[in-house]
């Protein structure tokens, strides 16, 4: 494995959601709670894009603009302009609930769940938005995370990270329907399973949240590999750069003392790594 480095000088009260943008060699990630849309190019450089109310997700567009998951909404974000238009009402919704983890199959439907927004409780959804509209999959929602498909795409995984189990259900690529699900791995106290995305090999990389490390994991469910890093609160990973063989990671500093963030000042840094394999192109939102 290539050495583990710090890139861009960005540090995110809750990063998450990044994702890879093969046209413009660069990737893309949100701060949820700054809140902001960050992109590092390929020379290095941050730009950020700060956001009207926390922004959960986002997903690139097959047409203009990036698809972001606010609060209140699913909307179309234009950087060029800074206009930010409303394209979906998703059932069920309301003020005391926001947008978080989301991500597009691999036929470009956009799926993204919801979590309360002020404290814990399974009141939240999944959703599928697509060209028929947004419509409610999964109710009783604590934290929605995980999202990712096989690369074949007949295998969904999810996770309601307060249940430390990451799930996988049978996926129908052609109508986006999902199956009756089963457990595909558990983690241990105090971690839990946060965003993910799936290897050119099928193995599964997920962020373990509370646990100093991203762990990969065999299709199997077994653990094949653990990366330690020098931050606790790890949230998400994509794979990208040239040949997508670099494994890039979020994370975050939210709910840390003082005392702890002096002793780990990577904390809501973005890391890269070179992992030996190499990922698989995300769809874009086809619609």
């Amino acid at each position: 494995m290539g050495g583990l480095r710090i890139v861009g000088e960005t540090r995110d009260f809750l990063g998450e959601g990044p994702v890879w943008c093969a046209r413009e060699q660069a990737l893309y990630w949100v701060d949820i709670r700054a809140p902001a849309v960050r992109r590092l190019s390929a020379g290095g450089e941050v730009t950020s894009w700060a956001m009207p109310e926390p922004v959960g997700s986002l997903a690139l567009r097959e047409k203009s603009g990036i698809l972001v998951a606010l609060k209140s909404a699913l909307s179309v974000f234009d950087p060029a302009s800074g206009r930010i238009e409303k394209i979906a009402d998703a059932p069920g919704h309301h003020a005391g609930l926001r947008f978080n983890d989301g991500k597009c199959d691999r036929q470009g439907r956009f799926w993204v769940g919801t979590m309360f927004a002020d404290a814990p409780g399974p009141t939240g959804f999944l959703y599928r938005l697509d060209g028929t509209g947004c419509a409610a999959v999964l109710d009783g929602i604590g934290i929605p995370n995980s999202l990712c498909w096989s690369p074949d795409g007949r295998t969904m995984y999810f996770t309601d990270s307060p249940k430390r189990v990451i799930w996988a259900f049978p996926y129908d690529p052609a109508t986006g329907a999902v199956g009756e699900r089963r457990v595909f791995a558990s983690l241990a106290a105090p971690m839990v399973g946060d965003g993910a995305t799936v290897d050119a090999e099928g193995y599964l990389w997920s962020g373990n949240y509370g646990g100093w490390r991203v762990t990969r994991f065999a299709p199997d469910g077994s653990v094949d590999r653990v990366i330690a890093l020098p931050a606790s609160n790890i949230t998400s990973c994509a794979f990208g750069g040239p040949g997508l063989g670099t494994l890039f990671i979020t994370s975050a500093y939210q709910n840390l003392s003082d005392e702890q963030r002096a002793r780990q000042p990577a904390a809501g840094a973005l890391f890269a790594i070179d992992v030996g394999v190499r990922g698989l192109p995300e769809a874009r939102f086809a619609y």
